[in-house]
């Protein structure tokens, strides 16, 4: 039999909690308390009301987990729906292959464990603190202690880009990720059994609405912002409350060291900029030359009902300490609510010792860094307080010292960086007074409009075509009508294109941002702006359209002399006047959005006109120069040319055993082959259509040996065959 369970809307506490909420009957005694009072009975049905009960649930919650990862930037990080980072190198990083939080993408230079809000207040005489995350060698599972958080949500998207499949007007960036979850829960229902979240005793009765904003934009694409808002829906006011972010950084190489075991996490240096409000880690001694890279916690703001926080004694707290350290008298992991209030409500930065302590914090070691600010002022029912984070990421500047050195050079990035993400919070609020000035209602609504940048122009559309030794870049003019979001005009100026040198993609890291290379550019002729180029030399005499696209491309750059088979990354972008009012340089569209991964190569071979196919490099001798540092035979590659636009190919020993099979068309994109997903991207790939890459594996994934290889094409649309023969030599 079944029970429904009145609710009573917001801020009742715990049934409102329950309301809509089916359970079987055999589940009623453990949901009710002595508060609850029977008001009639019938044979099958009991109605129950309970007056001002605290907002836990004893009844586990149904908590369902999602996770994203943010890719519209340059940093591609898991963040999940109970409002943490990082995925602790276990579950979705085994098995979806999500980095956890990887600067730049697709480089394998992580940068932090996991990462998660903490809550701490005082309830009737008690501390109590809720956390999202805390010290464990495996990452959040469900009931853990410390993982305190239940979702009320899964996790969903939006987008600021019109031409994004999860565009919605009211985002905010060009990728948001948002979710609710609570802290009310002290038992979850995992579906399978009802399990007690460990040590979760006094639940602060919080609800709380997540958002993680992250943008594609060149100056931008470096941090993602977590906002947290955060309502009191129990019975019961919340007195001298701290909000904290606490993340377990480490910047290591994954592509040079697995990770795993403590000798990768003890290589971290951690350090805190109190003008910044930011604690940051760096790999200090680990995989260095592989990790040039800084990893920050910043605090941005907050707002208590409106207004920025009012409480005389209101500070920004930093804490680190040891993992799971349960001996130093300084850096321990606090391990009851008690101590991890403490933490929260007493930084290392006030303390007299500091000096000494950032010394010690420099050094390496296997450490987390919290970022804490408070009190508030008491937070009564219904109340809420809206806190803004950064996870900002950095270049290490180079400055001829190592990198345990940590000097205020080499960090110099770092702060330009956290300014950026500090100017995306103020908005319209651009001297931080939480009041609108004159000036500042730059949209006229009355209220201040948070999380706002300037804007480039738009990405410009592009279409690539691959060629024999050949890539043609085509382009519309739709760029040069966008209107700044904050001054309003139409300020575009020009573009410019970007292309790799070969051979980028298999050094030591895939930064892409810092391996693309100016190779043109053209701006409005005679405004004494600029180059004053003009665009006649790329302007087509003709404008074109592509079958299946609706684009009408104006600009054509031509590459000749490429290398076929080898991979060139292509961007192109469009550039800004600037605004002299608002003293802003020029802003340029994001080059990492708008870029293609192009292999030249040879075209569509139908009905083998273009000659029979074959093989390169032939011979083939192990560890090709285009396969990189890996050493990995997953990772190896050869390219089959003058393939038709449909076809089937069978490799053979000398002996006329079946090696293995693969199929061809057009489309090809590498998806069937792990050296793209190593150091390319598929979903941005463009091939030429009459190549495809072959990982010398055989059908069975078993390693080939040295010799004579022979294949056999076949034309799907005709059946003609053509045979061929490769060497390979180890």
């Amino acid at each position: 039999m079944l029970i429904r369970h009145l609710g009573w809307g917001e801020g009742r506490g715990y049934l409102s909690s329950l309301h809509r909420t089916t359970f079987k009957m055999q589940s009623l005694p453990s949901i009710l308390t002595h508060n609850c009072v029977a008001l009639f009975t019938m044979k099958q049905l009991i109605f129950w009301v309970c007056m001002a009960l605290p907002a836990v649930q004893a009844l586990g919650q149904q908590d369902v987990f999602t996770e994203k990862v943010t890719s519209a930037g340059n940093v591609a990080a898991t963040v999940n729906n109970l409002g943490m980072i990082g995925n602790a190198f276990s579950g979705s990083f085994n098995v979806e292959g999500f980095p956890s939080c990887e600067f730049p993408a697709n480089s394998g230079v992580e940068h932090i464990f996991d990462g998660g809000l903490w809550i701490g207040g005082i309830v009737d005489g008690e501390v109590a603190v809720s956390t999202g995350a805390a010290d464990d060698p495996s990452g959040y599972a469900t009931g853990k202690q410390g993982f305190e958080f239940t979702s009320k949500t899964p996790l969903q998207e939006r987008s600021s880009l019109f031409d994004s499949p999860f565009f919605r007007p009211d985002a905010i960036s060009h990728q948001d990720f948002f979710s609710t979850f609570t802290d009310t829960a002290t038992r979850i229902n995992t579906g399978g059994g009802n399990i007690q979240i460990n040590n979760h005793l006094r639940p602060l009765g919080v609800e709380v609405e997540f958002e993680a904003f992250n943008w594609n934009f060149s100056f931008a694409n470096f941090f993602i912002i977590l906002n947290y808002r955060i309502r009191n829906i129990s019975s019961r006011s919340i007195d001298s409350l701290f909000l904290g972010y606490w993340v377990d950084g480490v910047v290591r190489n994954v592509n040079i060291t697995p990770p795993g075991g403590s000798a990768f996490f003890n290589k971290g240096g951690n350090g805190f900029i109190d003008s910044l409000s930011m604690g940051y880690e760096f790999d200090a001694i680990g995989d260095i030359g592989f990790t040039d890279s800084y990893v920050a916690t910043k605090y941005l703001g907050a707002e208590q009902n409106g207004q920025c926080p009012t409480s005389p004694n209101f500070e920004v707290h930093f804490n680190s300490w040891q993992f799971q350290n349960s001996n130093d008298p300084l850096y321990f992991f606090p391990s009851n609510d008690l101590q991890k209030y403490g933490k929260m409500s007493t930084g290392l930065n006030h303390l007299p010792a500091w000096p000494t302590i950032e010394t010690t914090l420099n050094s390496p070691n296997n450490r987390s860094n919290l970022v804490s600010v408070g009190p508030f002022n008491r937070l009564n029912p219904g109340e809420t307080i809206e806190i803004a984070f950064a996870i900002v990421c950095a270049r290490r500047v180079f400055d001829g010292n190592p990198a345990a050195a940590n000097t205020p050079r080499q960090r110099a990035n770092l702060i330009q960086n956290a300014q950026w993400a500090q100017t995306a919070y103020e908005g319209e609020d651009a001297n931080g007074n939480c009041m609108l000035d004159p000036g500042e209602d730059r949209n006229g609504d009355g209220r201040i409009t948070r999380f706002i940048l300037p804007t480039p122009p738009d990405i410009p559309p592009m279409k690539v075509v691959a060629d024999d030794h050949r890539i043609t870049v085509y382009w519309t003019d739709k760029a040069e009508q966008s209107v700044d979001a904050i001054s309003k005009k139409m300020d575009f100026e020009g573009y410019r294109l970007y292309k790799t040198a070969v051979g980028f993609d298999v050094q030591n890291t895939q930064d892409i941002f810092q391996a693309l290379k100016l190779v043109g550019e053209w701006d409005i002729a005679g405004n004494d702006r600029f180059l004053e180029t003009g665009f006649e030399s790329i302007r087509l005499e003709n404008p074109l359209t592509f079958p299946g696209d609706t684009n009408v491309y104006v600009y054509q750059y031509t590459f000749e002399n490429i290398a076929n088979g080898w991979q060139h990354v292509i961007a192109l972008t469009a550039f800004d006047q600037g605004d002299e009012v608002n003293r802003l340089e020029s802003l340029e569209s994001a080059p990492l959005a708008n870029m293609r991964r192009v292999f030249a190569g040879k075209p569509p071979n139908k009905g083998f006109a273009l000659g029979d196919p074959f093989v390169y490099p032939n011979p083939y001798y192990a560890a090709a120069s285009w396969e990189g540092a890996s050493t990995s035979e997953e990772d190896r590659k050869i390219i089959f040319a003058n393939l038709p636009q449909r076809c089937e190919v069978r490799i053979y020993t000398l002996a006329g055993d079946l090696v293995d099979v693969f199929t061809h068309d057009e489309t090809y994109q590498g998806r069937d082959s792990r050296w793209f997903s190593t150091y390319s991207d598929p979903q941005n790939a463009v091939f030429s259509g009459g190549e495809h890459a072959w990982d010398l594996l055989s059908a069975d994934n078993q390693i080939i040996a040295r010799g004579l290889y022979l294949f056999v094409v076949i034309e799907h649309e005709t059946g003609q065959k053509r045979r061929g023969k490769f060497v390979v030599i180890k």
